[in-house]
């Protein structure tokens, strides 16, 4: 409201400002026209020249009209095309600034064997309760959270690393949407977790919770099912005399893996109920000194600005301020 308020009271001319919306306006019917062009052939799976006969009639007629208002830039088109190029700036430095803080990301993503490793050197102090570490590359250790580490050795009782995808359909089906794994051996209680939401899917991060520690619950039991079920058969000579001699041993082993699982289960239950704290990362790019002055206008000031003034993703995912952690970290990019 108040750029059109400007406009008008900058121009103060009719035919100018008709001039600059009647660009904008059939630009946009002659690139709804040309995307109809997919949805004919993809979304309502209709033979492709029909799609291609519905552009040619109607793209023709707008392409009359549309060179008509190119033929009037000078008399006021030039409005629609600057804010274009303004907007398009916009989103080209976002874009850029975006791609090289992954690309840093994945330059210094630490893998969780690495994390294994070096955790016994830093003396790391096991604290109650489950933290749930959003990580943007799944399978991996965000540098936010190695940062934290090295400067604060103490990590959760439970750690449950989160990959959030978004998938090219509506809605994901409840059973195909978390996906968990284990990551080091059974004393260290740390898993991964894949969540892929659709596009029309609502995020509330306290179903998410809930859904993360079942879906946990219910990989261990899975995993201890394997377990039991990969014991190899005897050779059929001996199957008689294999199960009088270690019938009770194999008995003593099952029952010492039922009661394993039992604690397992009953550690992510009272971890849980001590409270669940998401780790988030609040990171920051800064081009390098040796960056050119351009580089350093669009990374420091440009992406700066849109940065400070997007939406947090701690509000985007709806996580409690209460339960919320970040961590801090800036990257030379």
């Amino acid at each position: 409201m108040t750029l059109c308020l400007a406009v008008v009271i900058g121009v103060r001319d009719t035919d100018t400002i008709g001039n600059a919306y009647g660009l904008a306006v059939i630009t946009v019917m002659f690139v709804t026209t040309c995307l109809m062009f997919l949805v004919i052939s993809t979304v309502w799976n209709q033979n492709v020249l029909v799609a291609a006969l519905f552009v040619v009639i109607f793209g023709s007629v707008e392409l009359l009209y549309f060179s008509a208002c190119i033929a009037k830039v000078h008399e006021g088109g030039w409005l629609p095309l600057l804010f274009s190029l303004i907007i398009l700036t916009l989103m080209v430095v976002w874009q850029y600034g975006t791609s090289r803080k992954q690309v840093f990301e994945i330059e210094n993503k630490v893998s969780f064997e690495r994390l294994l490793s070096i955790s016994p050197s830093l003396g790391i102090v096991r604290v109650p309760g489950i933290a749930l570490v959003y990580s943007s590359l799944a399978a991996t250790v965000p540098p936010t959270f190695a940062h934290f580490v090295i400067n604060f050795p103490a990590l959760h009782q439970i750690l449950i690393f989160v990959t959030l995808e978004s998938s090219m359909v509506p809605k994901v089906p409840d059973f195909d949407r978390i996906h968990v794994g284990k990551i080091g051996p059974p004393d260290f209680r740390a898993f991964w977790c894949i969540v892929r939401y659709g596009y029309k899917d609502a995020r509330d991060s306290y179903s998410l919770e809930t859904q993360l520690i079942e879906k946990v619950a219910e990989f261990l039991q899975s995993e201890d099912r394997d377990e039991e079920s990969a014991i190899p058969s005897a050779v059929v000579g001996h199957a008689v005399e294999n199960e009088v001699s270690f019938g009770g041993s194999r008995r003593r082993k099952t029952g010492s893996k039922s009661l394993g699982l039992r604690e397992e289960v009953k550690e992510l239950v009272d971890a849980s109920e001590a409270g669940v704290a998401y780790m988030l990362g609040n990171t920051y790019i800064t081009a390098s000194e040796s960056s050119p002055i351009m580089k350093k206008f669009a990374i420091n000031v440009v992406y700066g600005f849109l940065r400070r003034n997007s939406r947090r993703p701690a509000i985007a995912l709806g996580i409690p301020h209460s339960s919320l952690l970040e961590v801090g970290m800036e990257y030379y990019v």
